[in-house]
This record gives structure tokens, C-alpha cells and sequence, in this order.
């Protein structure tokens, strides 16, 4: 196939999709985005990297009583075929098959050859049963582009459109009793300048409001509750204040309450202005619970501090419905919209700094 060209700025957004675990409802969720007259009206080219095979006959399941683009007509980078699969069984054959179509996107992009990759579901367990032992796709992006500075950060976009809630995560896919080792002053104070700078680069905001989140019930309650808060976490918030005036940080806002306000701008349009730009959580639960409530199918998942773009839909690969024809591409949809828009702000800023 002909990998579309590198062009200039104003060019068209050049997005590689990988269709992720095989078994699952990647390709449905992809195949049915890309029929969506949203995304083709956002003036993008879209590539997929999986296996043809796969993509044609996922396309015959739903083209039955409606009009979907001729799968002859889609860009496909091929990446391997013949895998052993069971519909709506993840296991080391799937996983092979979603590890390769990953890391060929990886490489291609990473070429030059595209401006983000947008990644369907995968099974990390299928993963490992391939002998691929990574937390997710987050950390192979990572590996491949070598950054060890990245994040997972939750973007959504408010029914009303006035709000869009973003929500980085501290730590991630680590066990609960773990949590508290890895919360240190130096890696708090990362993700907080990871964060200024993708305010900045990915969404053009100068001047951010970051909340964030305290360690312990009540944020503490002054180290009757825990002294993380009181002995570092807020002296480092007053001393990132210092060093960067223009942005907002607020004190440690007790986890029970801080997803009160945002909760509020999400529903009502008058009431947006009790929103931040940004909210960082201590730990993985701390952050999705509240984000999976309020905007469960329309959260996107991005890897802000990778040299290129990157989404992915807010849901695993429901394996107990794949092949059914059923399947909610709402999250994929908006995932894709999202690199677009990413890309469009990156070659934006770009042009102005050249």
C-alpha cells in the first residue's frame, strides 16, 4: 500500500489505526467510526494496521441492510495474516496478532509516516500470553519513542461542548497497596510540569487551572489522616507556584470532594466556570471512577509526552460481544476527532514557532 506522504503544516492530518485485539471489537468499533459522517468531515487521512482478512470480513458482518465504505476502498497496512483466532476469545494467538499491529504502527509513525496513532483495544493478559509482558499499549509507546516522561490523560468533551474535563493520572496499572511508594515529591512534580506543558502544546492553553487531588481521606485532616500532604505535597505545590506564576494550582482538595465541582460543569452550561483546565489523581481509581461516571462513552484516553499524537477509546475489548454487530463506537469516535484536533494544534504551534 502507499503510506500517505510527509506534507507541510497545513496538510492533511495523517492518522494510523490499529484495530487492536483481533478477537475483540476493535475492528467493528474502527470500521464503524470511519462510516461515522463525523469523522469524514474532519478532513483527515486514516490508515489501518491490521489484517485485511480480518477488516473484510468484520465489514460483511455490518454491511447487512445499511451502505459502509467498500473495505477495497480503505487504506490497510497489512501487517501479518493466518493468526489463530476465536472470535471473542483473547489468548497468545490475538495477542501476537494486536502486539505486531501496534509496534508496525509504532515504527511507521515514528518514520515520519504519520501524525498519531489511534489504538483500538488490546487484552494486556493475551499480551502476555504472547510473551509481551507490558502494563498496556502506554508503556510500549513509551519504549519505542524512548521517553520516560509520559502520562495517561483522560479527556472529555461535555455534552453542552462549553467544558471539556482532563484528568491525568500520578501512577497507573500498579496495585493499590503499592501506591503510596510510588508517590514521591519528584514524581508528582514531573507530572505536574508534564501536564503545563501538554495544557500547552496539545490544547493552546497558556495560562492553565490545575486541581489536584490529596493523598488521604480529607486530604489528611492536618496528619491526623496522613502526613504526605502536610510534609511534601503541599510544600511542593508552593514551590511550583513560585516557579511558574502563571499557572493556577490549587491545595490538596480531599478526593471526595473535588470531583463535586467538575461534576457540576460537566452537567450545566452556567456552571462551567467551576471547572479546571486539568486534575491530577494520585492513583488509577482516584481519577477513572469519577471520569468513567460522567463521561464513560466519551472519554479518550491520550499519552501526552510521546513525539507524536496519541488516542485511544475509553473501554477494553469486550470480547462477551464481539462478532455481534453491537458495539458502541461513541468512545472511538471521539478518540479519533480528538488526534485530529491534536494534530491540527501541534502543526498549528509548530508553524507559528518556524
Amino acid at each position: 500500500m502507499n503510506i500517505p506522504s510527509s506534507s507541510p503544516s497545513d496538510s492533511k492530518p495523517r492518522i494510523a489505526l490499529t484495530i487492536g485485539d483481533p478477537a475483540g471489537i476493535g475492528t467493528e468499533i474502527v470500521l464503524n467510526s470511519l462510516n461515522n459522517p463525523v469523522i469524514s468531515s474532519l478532513g483527515a487521512e486514516f490508515t489501518l494496521f491490521g489484517d485485511r482478512q480480518i477488516i473484510t470480513q468484520t465489514h460483511k458482518l455490518l454491511d447487512s441492510g445499511r451502505q459502509m465504505i467498500d473495505p477495497q476502498l480503505l487504506s490497510v497496512f497489512e501487517v501479518g495474516s493466518g493468526y489463530e483466532l476465536d472470535l471473542g476469545i483473547g489468548d497468545r494467538h490475538s495477542g501476537a496478532a494486536s502486539f505486531a499491529y501496534l509496534d508496525a504502527a509504532i515504527t511507521a509513525t515514528l518514520a515520519g509516516d504519520f501524525d498519531a496513532i489511534v489504538t483500538a483495544p488490546i487484552a494486556k493478559s493475551a499480551w502476555k500470553q504472547a510473551g509481551h509482558d507490558y502494563a498496556g499499549q502506554t508503556e510500549l509507546l513509551a519504549e519505542r519513542s524512548q521517553v520516560n516522561d509520559f502520562g495517561m490523560l483522560f479527556v472529555a468533551t461535555a455534552p453542552h461542548q462549553q467544558w471539556v474535563l482532563r484528568t491525568l493520572l500520578a501512577t497507573v496499572h500498579i496495585p493499590l497497596s503499592e501506591v503510596n511508594r510510588r508517590l514521591t515529591p519528584e514524581l508528582i512534580e514531573q507530572k505536574l510540569e508534564l501536564l503545563r506543558r501538554s495544557l500547552l502544546q496539545d490544547f493552546g492553553i497558556a495560562n492553565p487551572r490545575i486541581a489536584i487531588a490529596g493523598i488521604n481521606p480529607h486530604s489528611g485532616e492536618q496528619g491526623q489522616l496522613g502526613r504526605e500532604e502536610r510534609d511534601w505535597l503541599q510544600p511542593l505545590i508552593d514551590c511550583y507556584r513560585q516557579q511558574h506564576p502563571n499557572v493556577q494550582v490549587t491545595n490538596p482538595i480531599p478526593p471526595d470532594t473535588m470531583w463535586v465541582n467538575p461534576a457540576k460543569a460537566w452537567h450545566y452550561r452556567e456552571q462551567t466556570n467551576l471547572g479546571y483546565d486539568a486534575y491530577l489523581a494520585m492513583y488509577h481509581d482516584q481519577g477513572l471512577i469519577p471520569v468513567k461516571l460522567l463521561a464513560f462513552d466519551r472519554a479518550v484516553n491520550t499519552t501526552i509526552g510521546l513525539p507524536f499524537v496519541r488516542t485511544s477509546p475509553d473501554h477494553g475489548t469486550a470480547f462477551d460481544i464481539a462478532g455481534k454487530g453491537i458495539a458502541d463506537p461513541a468512545s472511538m469516535i471521539e478518540a479519533i476527532a480528538l488526534a485530529v484536533e491534536l494534530v491540527k494544534i501541534r502543526k498549528k504551534e509548530t508553524a507559528i514557532i518556524s
